[in-house]
C-alpha cells in the first residue's frame, strides 16, 4: 500500500541547486524539517567535465556519494518524483507513495535529449563520437583527442536552452590547444557547428573567443544543426539554411539538445517551455505561492549554469522561509550566471552578466579582465570553484553569492 508523509520543506532534486537551498534554508533555521527528493547515489561537479575531456583532471574528483553532500538534518527520499498536485500540496512519487509539503522547491535539473538525434545513443562511446555532457564519456573524449594526429574533429552545439552554453566550445578550444602543442593542429580540420547564430550569447566576449577561432584555424558554421549520426560510417547530417549537409568526421563531439524532465513538463507547475513557471527575480511560482523553483529546470531566461544556481539558492531560501512565515517574498535574482570559457590550457575567458546581457564581475577589472584571456581566471576555474562547490555552495556558505541581490528588507 502506498504510504503517505508529510513535511515542511519538499525539494525535488539533489543536484547543485536543490542541495545549496536545503543547505541554505537550515543555516537560517536549524531544525527546519526538510525532505530531499533525489533517486541517484552520486552527486557530480558537471563543470569539471570539460577538465576531463581536456585531460586536467581525473573523471573521479568529480564525483561524490549522494550520501556525502546531502545536508546534516534533512531527511533523502532515495525516490523519483511522479507527478505534482499543487492543489493539494502534494507530490506523488514512482512508487505511488506521496509527500504532502508547505514549501515545494523544484530543482530536477535539465533532461539530455540524446534520443532527439537519429542514430546517436548507439554509437555514443565509439566511432570517434563522444561528449563531456555525461561522466562516461567524458574521458573518451580525451582519448579521442590524445589519438588524433590529423582528421576532422567536428563540434556540435543545439539551439538554446542548453546548460553551460559555453560547454561546447570549452572541449573544442581544449583540443586544439592539445594539438597545437603536440604539433599536428596543422594536420587537423576543426569545425564548431552551433544551431544559434552567434559564437556567444553576450557580445562582448566575443572578440576575446574570435582571437582562438582564428589562432586555431576553427571552421566556424553558425546555423548549423546536428540531426543524424551514422556512427559506422562516421558521418554527421546537419539540418543548415541551404538544406541538409553530411559531414564526415574522425572525431564528433556532440552536445545533445536539452529540455524539461517530463514529469515535470506534463504537470500543473509547467510553463509552456515546460520549466516551472516562475518569477524571473522572486523565483516564486506565478500561480502557486508556496512554490519555488531555481536551477536548470527554472523556466527563468538566465544561463543554466551552477554559477546561476549559487546565486538563486540564497533568494529561494530567504524566500521560502518568508512564505513559511506568511509573508512575501524580499530577495531578489538578477539573472546572474558565470561560464569560464576554458580557450586554452591555463587561460580562461571568464564570462560573467546577468539578464540582459549586463556584465556582472565578481572581481575588479584590474585583478580580472573578463573580456580577455587570463591565467588567474584559469586557477579560479581549476583550482578555486570546484572547492567552493563542495565546501561553500553545498553546504549553504554563500560566499560569492548572498546576501548579494537581495531586496531591503
Amino acid at each position: 500500500m502506498a504510504q503517505s508523509a508529510r513535511h515542511e520543506v519538499v525539494v525535488i532534486g539533489g543536484g547543485a541547486a536543490g542541495i545549496a537551498t536545503a543547505a541554505s534554508m537550515l543555516k537560517r533555521r536549524s531544525g527546519l524539517d526538510i525532505a530531499i527528493v533525489e533517486p541517484s547515489d552520486t552527486h557530480a561537479y558537471q563543470p569539471g567535465w570539460t577538465m576531463v575531456g581536456g585531460g586536467i583532471f581525473e573523471p573521479e574528483v568529480t564525483r561524490r556519494p549522494m550520501a556525502g553532500v546531502m545536508p546534516k538534518g534533512v531527511q533523502w527520499v532515495k525516490a523519483a518524483a511522479a507527478s505534482f498536485q499543487p492543489e493539494d500540496n502534494c507530490v506523488t512519487l514512482e512508487d505511488g507513495s506521496t509527500l504532502q509539503y508547505e514549501i515545494l522547491i523544484v530543482a530536477p535539473g535539465i533532461r539530455l535529449a540524446w534520443e532527439k538525434i537519429a542514430g546517436l545513443e548507439e554509437t555514443l562511446g565509439k566511432n570517434g563520437v563522444t561528449s563531456n555532457y555525461r561522466y562516461d564519456l567524458a574521458p573518451y573524449t580525451w582519448e579521442l583527442v590524445r589519438s588524433l594526429k590529423s582528421g576532422r574533429a567536428i563540434f556540435t552545439q543545439p539551439g538554446m536552452p542548453i546548460k553551460c552554453a559555453g560547454a561546447p566550445q570549452k572541449s573544442m578550444y581544449l583540443s586544439c590547444d592539445h594539438w597545437l602543442r603536440a604539433g599536428v593542429l596543422g594536420g587537423m580540420e576543426v569545425e564548431f557547428r552551433n544551431a544559434g547564430g552567434v559564437l556567444f550569447g553576450v557580445q562582448d566576449y566575443v572578440p576575446a573567443l574570435m582571437e582562438y577561432v582564428e589562432k586555431y584555424k576553427i571552421a566556424l558554421k553558425l546555423g548549423s544543426n546536428l540531426i543524424a549520426v551514422d556512427g559506422t560510417a562516421q558521418a554527421a547530417t546537419f539540418e543548415t539554411k541551404d538544406g541538409e549537409i553530411t559531414r564526415e568526421f574522425d572525431m564528433l563531439h556532440v552536445v545533445p539538445p536539452q529540455v524539461a524532465p517530463q514529469f515535470l513538463a506534463d504537470s500543473p507547475l509547467a510553463a509552456e517551455s515546460g520549466f516551472t513557471d516562475v518569477d524571473q527575480h522572486t523565483l516564486q511560482h506565478v500561480r502557486y505561492p508556496n512554490v519555488f523553483g531555481l536551477g536548470d529546470a527554472g523556466s527563468m531566461p538566465n544561463a543554466k549554469t551552477a554559477a546561476a544556481a549559487r546565486k538563486q539558492a540564497p533568494v529561494v531560501a530567504v524566500n521560502a522561509l518568508r512564505q513559511l512565515d506568511g509573508k512575501g517574498p524580499t530577495a531578489g535574482y538578477d539573472g546572474y550566471g558565470s561560464c569560464p570559457l576554458t580557450v586554452e590550457r591555463g587561460k580562461i575567458v571568464l564570462a560573467e552578466f546577468a539578464y540582459g546581457g549586463k556584465l556582472a564581475p565578481s572581481f575588479p577589472t584590474w585583478l580580472i579582465d573578463g573580456t580577455k584571456a587570463q591565467r588567474l581566471s584559469w586557477m579560479l576555474k581549476a583550482d578555486f570553484l570546484p572547492w567552493l562547490y563542495w565546501n561553500g555552495m553545498l553546504k549553504g556558505r554563500e560566499w560569492l553569492a548572498g546576501p548579494g541581490g537581495l531586496i531591503a528588507q
